[in-house]
């Protein structure tokens, strides 16, 4: 397939399909494949994670849920971040989240966190529509995660996560789109790019400004 107004449009097709199919799965369904892909993703962060940020998501549209995945993090000692669109078309920033904080409707009426500087994930596990066996990610349509991994000064290790159904033989990949290193669904764990590196200097800790 040649051509972005052509890729675009396939992708759009393609989007409406597998989020439709992701719905049709029975929440019974959906919470067994989700239980897998937790159990896969505790083994597939590296272990020695206590202290370091790891960036998330509030599921949409019947996603892998990850809540029950991250208060076991929150238990662990790990520092967690979800995205928020702060501006149309511009990078996500990422708050500081916790069981019990303040949360705020954000774009689509998904819940962020209300208030909090700016944190730079050391992980990012991002929400999948689609995925390929080259890592590539399908999302909703808006950029946002390859935006946001572009204006890093850092890339962090990055999850991609979804169901099965949602395997793609190719989202024919454009400059514009950045794979992920991983891609964890209920049945298996690929890993398409680099492991993660040592822990990051204390400038992109909490509080540190995004790039």
């Amino acid at each position: 397939m040649t051509g972005w107004e052509a890729v675009r449009a396939w992708r759009k097709a393609q989007r409406e399909r597998l989020i439709a199919r992701r719905l049709a799965a029975t929440p019974e369904e959906r919470a067994g494949w989700s239980a897998a892909i937790a159990a896969r993703l505790q083994d597939a962060l590296p272990p020695a994670r206590q202290g370091r940020i790891i960036g998330l998501y509030w599921p949409f549209k019947g996603e892998y849920d990850p809540r029950p995945l991250m208060r076991a993090l929150h238990g662990q000692g790990v520092r967690l971040a979800l995205p928020v669109v702060t501006e149309r078309a511009r990078p996500l920033v990422f708050r500081a989240w916790w069981p019990g904080i303040r949360m705020a409707p954000g774009i689509w009426n998904i819940p962020v966190p209300a208030e909090g500087g700016a944190v730079l994930p050391e992980m990012l596990i991002a929400p999948l529509v689609g995925h390929d066996g080259r890592g590539y990610r399908l999302g909703y349509g808006g950029g946002y995660y390859d935006r946001t991994l572009a204006a890093m000064a850092r890339k962090p290790l990055t999850i991609g996560v979804g169901f099965e159904l949602s395997r793609l033989e190719s989202i024919h990949p454009q400059p514009h789109d950045i794979p992920m290193d991983m891609i964890v669904t209920e049945r298996r764990c690929d890993r398409t790019g680099t492991v993660l590196a040592e822990p990051a200097s204390p400038a992109h800790g909490e509080g540190a400004s995004r790039p």
